[in-house]
């Protein structure tokens, strides 16, 4: 974080400040910011952040203990530390964050992208990362930080050089990517896709849409709304906003498209077509066609920050995975090849990864889907999990293991729609999944495992690779 003084901290956040441990309102800091204590270091800050499960001031004494210089809580606390005592932690690092960005973009040479969508986010922001680290100093999101805790623990990353932030936006009800959007103010808006993920907490997709727009209401003539000109839902936006579009997409209308995709357990190949009217082949190792969107919005807005196109191909064709848990190869070549996407899961992202599982596989090749819930669609859920099931068999995969209640209608679907002979079969449990992929399993063949992160399968797959491999 850039150096401020407690009682800067203090103001912004509206805070009332307790002077301790040798520090006083003078007192600068400019340590890490985070809510986990583990990852204190000296001169850092804490947050003690409520939350459902447990409260983050019994975190506090551990936080002194790692280093941490200053303490921004909702109580005051007997410690021998600094402390600004805040009415709520999770807005105080918001303020926190708003203040941040300000001051470093008013040093004239930050420039924030954003990005949301139902599916992609955490993939796109990889990808440019990748690019733009290859020009300057830039700070983006672990894993997907993209919420009112993580975001902005992402943003109180930056100092005085860092050059690019990527700044990833989700969102469960509506006015949060809202909220985000006024901490980072991008100069790019990133909006890739709108689908059901999360639909059951917005009410319905129309909901959704209304929450992803908010990425670009705000943004000024001068900035850039990056849309998916493939999503009718994500065009729509274009009305809404103030900024310049730039479209991406396969059709011939995109300014940033994609050509002469293939597909293989090697990867994607396309060629890429900028704005600027240049184009390279690429050669995409990350798995599956679905991502290609993803390369191509993360394209459009290196380009739009001057990247070279020679370096926005190169900085793709390093990226060899989509992030933990997503599309990740596992397993040998020569034996069973694991693919592990269980980190997330929609009915989008589970469709496109059924569709990559039936393309990569060779002729006599055998496809294995290991499927569990996709959570968070409310009233949707059940229609959506049919739709899987009948998907899987139109995709002529050759297994499919389902696991755990909550996707049971996948299996019963599979077998209304094929009248299979134990083509499907359904599970209770990771582990009789495991035992009976183990025990059925060949070389050669292909093993997909797929759910929402809550349902717990991440852990299978990476098992079942370590079994295969």
């Amino acid at each position: 974080m850039i150096a401020l003084t407690l009682s800067e901290i203090a103001g912004v956040t509206g805070g009332s400040l307790r002077p301790g441990g040798g520090r006083d309102a003078a007192s600068v800091v400019d340590g890490v910011v985070t809510t986990d204590s583990r990852e204190i270091t000296a001169g850092g800050i804490f947050v003690a952040k409520p939350g459902e499960v447990t409260d983050g001031h019994l975190f506090a004494p551990a936080a002194v203990d790692q280093g941490a210089a200053l303490l921004i809580v909702e109580r005051e606390l007997d410690l021998p530390v600094a402390q600004v005592v805040v009415s709520d932690a999770v807005a105080a690092l918001g303020a926190l964050a708003t203040l941040v960005v300000a001051r470093v973009r008013a040093l004239g040479r930050l420039k924030v992208v954003g990005i949301t969508g139902s599916n992609g986010k955490t993939t796109t922001k990889n990808l440019l990362r990748a690019v733009l680290e290859r020009v300057g100093p830039t700070v983006a999101p672990r894993a997907s930080f993209n919420n009112e805790v993580g975001a902005p623990v992402t943003m109180l990353q930056l100092t005085e050089d860092t050059r690019f932030l990527v700044a990833e936006m989700g969102a469960s009800g509506i006015g949060e990517i809202a909220r985000l959007v006024r901490m980072a103010r991008p100069d790019i808006g990133i909006v890739l896709k709108v689908g059901l993920a999360h639909a059951g907490e917005f009410g319905g997709i129309e909901g959704t849409v209304r929450a992803k727009t908010e990425m670009v209401t705000d943004l000024e003539p001068t900035d850039v709304a990056v849309l998916n000109a493939d999503d009718p839902r994500v065009a729509g936006m274009a009305a809404h906003t103030r900024a310049r579009v730039l479209w991406f997409g396969h059709g011939a209308d995109a300014a940033v498209r994609a050509t002469d995709v293939t597909v293989s357990a090697a990867g994607t190949g396309f060629t890429l077509h900028l704005a600027s009217g240049q184009s390279r082949p690429v050669v995409f190792r990350v798995l599956g066609e679905h991502h290609v969107m993803n390369a191509l919005a993360a394209a459009a807005a290196a380009e739009e920050l001057g990247v070279p196109i020679d370096d926005i191909v190169s900085a793709l064709e390093s990226v060899q995975t989509a992030e933990r848990g997503r599309m990740e190869v596992l397993g040998r070549a020569d034996g069973v090849t694991v693919i592990n996407d269980a980190y997330n899961a929609s009915p989008d992202s589970m469709m496109a990864a059924l569709k990559t599982l039936a393309q990569i596989a060779r002729p006599g090749q055998r496809t294995i889907a290991v499927l569990g819930e996709m959570s968070e669609l409310g009233e949707f859920s059940g229609e959506e999990h049919d739709r899987i099931g009948l998907l899987a068999v139109r995709l002529n995969i050759a297994q499919v293991v389902v696991v755990g209640r909550g996707a049971r209608r996948m299996h019963i679907s599979t077998i209304n729609e094929g009248s299979w002979d134990g083509e499907s079969a359904y599970v209770d449990t990771a582990d009789e999944a495991f035992e009976l992929v183990t025990a059925t399993a060949r070389p050669g063949d292909i093993v997909l495992v797929k759910s929402s992160n809550a349902a717990g399968l991440m852990a299978l797959g990476d098992r079942l690779g370590e079994s295969f491999s």
